[in-house]
């Protein structure tokens, strides 16, 4: 397993797939869609702000997917940061897409896959996807619908190598994935990324972690922030007013400490919250090994298993619910 990384050796820098440095702190586009992610936000130049805002204060690495609006995110990215800098990299999701109720739908037949990247490529106004990834269903609880046939994991990104061939691509990433979908893809093609459920109060995916930190693929924990459900934990409250930030930098510096190929992808509609989360980056040095050591005691990692939320999680996502309703 990955321990937690020291003052002296943190390093804010990622190398993915071995060629492309990239901030280690992303940003999480699917808060950019509307309501339930369906459609354009009601502030759309609100939205290409905060994105040119980011970029503009260093944010290199970019997360989002067709099924985000559909499409409609992908297409605001392409209108605010076209023509995509030469360091930017987006990282987009395919093989997956949107009932016509809402719900989240897994499609990775050969023939979609292809079709979403070739949209992709049309909606952000670019040549090449930097990082496309596979959406599987490997940390997920609620499946969504399948297609009608069993699509093996070999012939979804048969589709994906096959448009690297072509220049499409550059680099391969996994969404959802179990270790044992890991094993499987690596067996066919370098993988660059894995983005999984992990954050401080849901370690469920530290198993993938463990395997991308052995391998120097990069760890795209969604949901980096609980969803806003992280509450008053002495553990972030205390190192937040030791320096004056506020907890949701503490938990994502945490996360940075973490592992040195976590890179974490929150997402905000608004700048003054994209400047909080942005300080990470000198809050994570800032923390004292005790205080990462008491972070990561949170969650008990050792009993963390990919197919099951943690009593915190649920319990934090319960209080969101009651509150929202």
């Amino acid at each position: 397993m990955t321990g937690p990384h020291t003052e002296d050796t943190f390093t804010p820098t990622h190398l993915l797939g071995g060629t492309d440095r990239v901030s280690r702190l992303g940003y999480g586009a699917m808060q950019l869609a509307g309501r339930g992610v369906i459609g354009l936000p009601d502030d759309v130049l609100g939205a290409i702000d905060v994105l040119q805002s980011a970029a503009e204060q260093g944010v290199q690495f970019f997360d989002t997917a067709n099924a985000y609006g559909p499409r409609t995110v992908n297409q605001l990215i392409g209108r605010a940061l076209s023509p995509l800098p030469a360091d930017v990299v987006i990282g987009n999701k395919v093989g997956a897409w949107r009932g016509p109720a809402g719900e989240w739908l897994t499609d990775s037949r050969p023939g979609t896959v292809r079709s979403q990247v070739e949209d992709a490529l049309l909606d952000l106004r670019a040549e090449t996807s930097v990082l496309t990834y596979l959406r599987l269903w490997g940390d997920s609880q609620a499946p969504g619908n399948s297609p009608s046939e069993d699509v093996p994991i070999e012939d979804s990104l048969g589709a994906l190598i096959e448009l690297r061939n072509e220049g499409k691509i550059r680099h391969i990433g996994l969404s959802g994935a179990s270790p044992d979908m890991l094993a499987r893809a690596q067996r066919l093609t370098p993988i660059a990324a894995v983005q999984n459920r992990f954050n401080l109060i849901d370690r469920s995916g530290v198993e993938v972690l463990a395997a991308c930190g052995r391998d120097s693929i990069a760890f795209v924990p969604y949901f980096p922030l609980a969803t806003g459900t992280l509450g008053d934990l002495p553990a972030l409250t205390r190192p937040a007013q030791r320096l004056g930030v506020s907890v949701s930098a503490v938990a994502l510096g945490w996360l940075l400490r973490r592992s040195p190929v976590i890179i974490p992808i929150p997402g905000t509609k608004s700048r003054g919250h994209l400047a909080d989360n942005l300080r990470a980056i000198e809050v994570a040095p800032a923390l004292t090994d005790e205080e990462v050591a008491v972070l990561t005691d949170v969650e008990d990692e050792e009993s963390a298993s990919l197919d099951t939320m943690s009593t915190q999680m649920i319990d934090a996502l319960t209080r969101r619910r009651q509150a929202s309703a």
